[in-house]
């Protein structure tokens, strides 16, 4: 389907039961409005009102966590392939709504159909991976020693809190629930406030492909409240936390009093570093891919571009060349390449960052500006000639705004690199293997691609150093989180012991 009318007709149908009904919690499996009444969600699109959403206060955290403990033993002794078999099920779910799904995501975040229209898809690939993973989740380690025996095994924690971002929501709320479920876990999941619509969606098809009731909760809700209620919650073991890294700093407060186990990802200010013998039409496309892709409304988004001076005045002409014609629209016209901000909120953030930036004496090389008078449209932005102390070059913006410096040498290009206080991913482009391999083991970072734009395989760990996180996704690394390891030790012989008091 590519006809943008035929899009918005068939989102129109869509909508209409959540504009009819709103959209209410899902708690022990029963459908549950909150008790704290509605709020509403709007289309950054046109600012239209989309429905209605429960607001969920303590009481409503309170049944969600309760309805996950007692969910939790049942869930946690079904045999592993069992529990593969139903995430399967659940992926099967996923891709038979996928448009559904796509076309919900775009008009509640505005992010454009041609990357969202794979994000179903992608969401579904993380619960079939985690799937196949669930039978062999316990397998621990047998670890030899002198006259002794030590078997290690793993354990799912409990109940645990799931809080996901408005960016890329469906597919981020996959990717921290799939392994939870699959370790033996159950969840209670609380979706951000600005983009409720698909964490609805995932619950129904959980639910529908058999899921136990009260393994996976629904709680909507705003973090003051039901993000609080969840943190401080004695029956919730643990919490995997996608936002800001402010936000962090206080679920890790909230959560201590529990002793909380936490998993976080967070903000970052991420460099993409061009030397001058780099591949520079392929540098060119990462570079506009990883800012200006999913509205820059991406952790791991390359918001710093760091280029050798020898190149610097060419590459930042081909740059503004090509930022000048990406096309802003609505993000369900498959040309459109940049739809809307998520809200006014976060618009009027982005846009202060553009006074920021030329108060501080950089130019606004590309963009700035607001496109039309209706939805919250921005223009790709670039500025250069910027330094490394600069606002625009140490804070995260969380848009599509990417600041420019320039570097003399390697080591000036690190300096500047780990020079703030995120350390999420780098990119880094060079046909010197031997610097590159220099380069990647100084920079401070989780996760640093060479020659690539941000090329994820599930397998690998995924998170942050510093500001940026805790705690690593993917594979096994997610196991770690969701699961406590216990050793057991046997005696293979009769050891002497000491007899005390003999």
């Amino acid at each position: 389907m590519t006809d943008l009318s035929a899009r918005l007709a068939l989102l129109d149908g869509h909508l209409a039961r959540f504009r009819s009904g709103g959209i209410v919690n899902l708690i022990g499996g029963q459908d549950v409005p909150g008790s704290g009444g509605w709020f509403e969600t709007r289309s950054p699109v046109d600012e239209s009102l989309i429905c209605q959403v429960s607001r969920s206060t303590v009481a409503d955290v309170d049944a969600a966590a309760q309805a996950a403990r007692a969910a939790f033993p049942a869930w946690a002794a079904m045999d592993g392939a069992k529990r593969k078999a139903l995430l399967h099920r659940i992926a099967d779910g996923i891709e038979a709504r996928a448009e559904e799904i796509a076309l919900c995501e775009c008009w509640d975040t505005g992010q454009a159909w041609r990357f969202m229209s794979k994000a179903a898809l992608r969401g579904a690939e993380n619960f079939r991976y985690f799937a196949d993973q669930a039978p062999g989740a316990r397998d621990g380690q047998s670890l030899q020693a002198p006259g002794q025996l030590n078997i290690t095994s793993r354990h799912p924690i409990g109940p645990v809190g799931v809080i996901t971002p408005w960016n890329t929501p469906f597919m981020l709320s996959t990717w921290k629930i799939a392994p939870a479920l699959a370790a033996g876990c159950t969840v209670v999941h609380k979706p951000a406030e600005f983009s409720p619509l698909t964490a609805r969606l995932l619950a129904e098809i959980c639910r529908e492909a058999g899921l136990p009731d009260g393994v996976l909760n629904l709680v909507n809700g705003f973090g003051e409240d039901a993000g609080r209620a969840l943190t401080e919650h004695p029956a919730i073991k643990a919490i995997a936390f996608v936002g800001e890294s402010r936000t962090g700093s206080l679920i890790m407060k909230q959560g201590a009093e529990t002793l909380k186990r936490v998993h976080f990802e967070l903000g970052g200010k991420n460099p993409v570093i061009v030397f001058e013998d780099a591949d520079l039409e392929r540098a060119l496309d990462a570079v506009i891919f990883m800012i200006y892709s999913l509205n820059g409304e991406r952790c791991t988004s390359s918001s710093r571009l760091l280029v050798q001076d020898s190149i610097a005045a060419k590459f930042q002409a081909m740059l503004v060349e090509r930022v000048n014609r990406i096309k802003v629209g609505h993000p369900l016209d498959p040309a459109t390449e940049m739809g809307p901000l998520i809200h006014r909120e976060h618009f009027d953030k982005v846009m202060s960052y553009v006074g920021i930036g030329k108060a501080e004496g950089a130019t606004c090389a590309a963009g700035g500006e607001r496109v039309g008078d209706r939805g919250w449209f921005v223009r790709p932005t670039l500025f250069t000639e910027a330094r490394p102390e600069m606002r625009i070059a140490q804070e995260e913006v969380f848009g599509p705004f990417l600041t420019a410096l320039r570097f003399k040498d390697e080591a000036e290009a690190l300096a500047m690199a780990n020079g703030v206080d995120y350390g999420l991913t780098g990119y880094l482009w060079t046909a010197d293997l031997a610097r590159a391999l220099r380069f990647t083991e100084a920079l401070e970072a989780g996760m640093i691609w060479v020659n690539s734009e941000n090329v994820r395989h599930l397998p690998t760990p995924f998170g942050g150093v510093k500001a940026s996180g805790i705690g690593r996704d993917g594979g096994d690394w997610s196991f770690d989180f969701y699961m406590e390891t216990k050793n057991r030790a046997f005696a293979l012989g009769s050891h002497a012991i000491q007899r005390l008091g003999a």
